[in-house]
């Protein structure tokens, strides 16, 4: 594949060099050249910039299945309007963030080309499927989810998810698992790119998945079980609270690297990031979670998968060259995606144009399973 991801008369830009390894359960130890062809779905919020965490669990991800990818293999990358509605968005910060998002995934490397790149709220069969999920998923299963307990704890700057008062709960953040399985199955997707902290929606997805195939029969079945990728990057946590995982929405602003912040940011954040006061570095996550995010971060960057041995090399030193080396190997990561995000930001008519073209090859494929779940379920 051409380096050249952009193939526009106006904008062009590099495919970032991958960093992450990934792996499948259901094709580990299977040959490129001997697997079936895939159809990969994932999505991302529109709610603010990415930050460093979004950047080496997700979107390098997505750059290197796409590097990867077999001609016969599908990718499809949508900007998840309607999971951002699950808290309170002010219109115009949304209506903006939404437009930086689709920026930001050809900045990093995205080929709208070779990837159907769009925004989900531009396709009206996600919520019509999500609809019909909604009406075969228990309230039991939906409580039983987590995510929800975590992202209300985040908003309310909280630590102790049982502290959570459950009348701030909506609806809609309730049952955005079943929009995310809607989102998955609309497209029959065979495999899902998340992390560990999404493994209980595609669970549910799957378990809506068989459910239907079940209850509504046809020449086949209706949806495949699809299949999750899991990245081999570790969770990155809070700089800030190493008890938590890096968030956009945590109050404090440095407990976060963001693809838009500059060197100097990046040197100020890293250098107060939390850590201890003891001697020889170790990594260890239980005992020193911040030191251990460090190394974790340092890890994923520069390819070093053992990080104990990565602790090993800083004997005779302390955090300070620590966080050095971690400020410098941020800035060398992020310097180009940053560059090119300012510039595609401001090509509205561009991105206006990716998307637009995205939305149109997404609903010729959702079309198609629309209506045939419709025939089966005594709609059509």
């Amino acid at each position: 594949m051409s380096s050249r991801v952009l193939s526009s008369s106006r904008s062009q830009c590099r495919l970032v060099k991958p960093i992450l390894n990934y792996r499948c359960a259901s094709t580990r130890n299977t040959t490129p050249e001997a697997r079936r062809p895939r159809r990969i779905l994932s999505g991302i919020q529109p709610t603010g910039i990415p930050h460093l965490g979004n950047y080496l669990g997700a979107l390098s991800n997505w750059v290197k299945l796409q590097r990867d990818a077999l001609p016969e293999d599908e990718l499809i990358y949508t900007v998840v309007g309607w999971h951002a509605l699950t808290l309170p968005q002010k219109p115009k910060e949304l209506f903006k963030s939404r437009q930086d998002m689709m920026a930001v995934l050809l900045a990093v490397g995205l080929d709208p080309k070779r990837s159907i790149i769009f925004h989900q709220d531009h396709n009206p069969s996600h919520t019509e499927l999500a609809w019909i999920f909604n009406c075969m998923t228990s309230l039991g299963q939906l409580r039983r989810m987590t995510t929800w307990k975590s992202k209300l704890a985040t908003a309310r700057n909280t630590k102790n998810e049982s502290d959570i008062d459950e009348s701030l709960l909506n609806a809609g953040l309730l049952t955005y698992p079943v929009l995310q399985a809607a989102d998955i199955l609309i497209y029959r997707a065979t495999h899902v790119p998340v992390g560990d902290d999404q493994t209980q929606h595609i669970e549910l997805c799957r378990d809506l998945a068989d459910l239907f195939n079940r209850r509504f029969k046809g020449k086949g079945s209706m949806f495949s079980l699809p299949q999750i990728i899991k990245t081999q990057t570790k969770r990155i946590l809070s700089l800030r609270d190493p008890s938590a995982k890096m968030s956009k929405s945590a109050p404090d602003l440095n407990s976060r690297i963001l693809l838009t912040d500059t060197a100097p940011q990046i040197q100020a954040k890293i250098r107060s990031s939390v850590t201890d006061g003891l001697g020889e570095l170790t990594y260890d996550p239980e005992a020193r979670p911040g030191t251990a995010n460090l190394l974790t971060i340092l890890g994923a960057i520069t390819g070093q998968e053992d990080l104990h041995a990565l602790a090993a090399t800083y004997s005779g030193k302390g955090h300070a060259e620590l966080k050095t080396d971690t400020a410098d190997a941020i800035e060398e990561l992020l310097r180009g995606p940053r560059a090119e995000f300012e510039r595609l930001r401001v090509e509205t008519a561009y991105l206006n144009e990716v998307a637009e073209d995205g939305a149109r090859r997404s609903k010729e494929k959702t079309d198609v399973t629309m209506k045939e779940v419709k025939a089966r379920i005594g709609l059509a």
